[in-house]
């Protein structure tokens, strides 16, 4: 796919499975997707030369986890950050033709050095292909950060994510 950025519309498309055809890679539907458009996807360039991928989502206070997480302390739940970074990953491969269903598949090392609050703007990502392998098995391995009203705040090395032409085998 030579596209190299995606609007909501298109990340919903994605996450119909209307974007790289059924069976294949698909964005989770709203709320559990983490991203809002994707600036900038290249399997050229970025620091390992394999690809990189910019997306964002702009925080308003009404996001459904500021609710829940917590009452009365309302923050941005670390995990969600992280997912989004895997849901880039998954959502490369898809791009680059993988097939299959997207599974994340564990991180080397994770750091989180600041919060996302109702009052933020912005969320930003920045992914880094490290490496994809498009054989038999098809994964990407990434590192990404996470920004917040343009400050780094989470850091996750080894972003490991699979896509899998069939799934039962990881659920027994």
């Amino acid at each position: 796919m030579s596209q190299s950025t995606f609007e909501y519309d298109d990340l919903i498309r994605c996450a119909k499975g209307e974007m790289f055809g059924p069976g294949n890679a698909q964005l989770p539907l709203p709320p559990m997707l983490m991203f809002d458009r994707i600036d900038l996807i290249t399997d050229e360039g970025g620091e390992y030369g394999k690809g990189e991928m910019r997306a964002e989502l702009k925080i308003h206070p009404d996001l459904w986890f500021f609710a829940c997480h917590f009452e009365g302390d309302p923050v941005m739940p670390g995990c969600l950050g992280l997912d989004a970074m895997w849901q880039l990953v998954g959502f490369f491969l898809g791009w680059s033709g993988g097939k299959g269903h997207g599974r994340a598949l564990g991180v080397g090392d994770v750091k989180f050095s600041g919060q996302v609050l109702p009052r933020n703007k912005k969320v930003e990502y920045r992914v880094q292909m490290k490496r994809v392998i498009m054989r038999r098995l098809t994964m990407g391995i990434a590192d990404a950060q996470m920004l917040c009203d343009g400050v780094v705040i989470y850091e996750a090395k080894d972003l490991r994510v699979g896509l899998f032409t069939s799934t039962e085998a990881l659920s027994e």
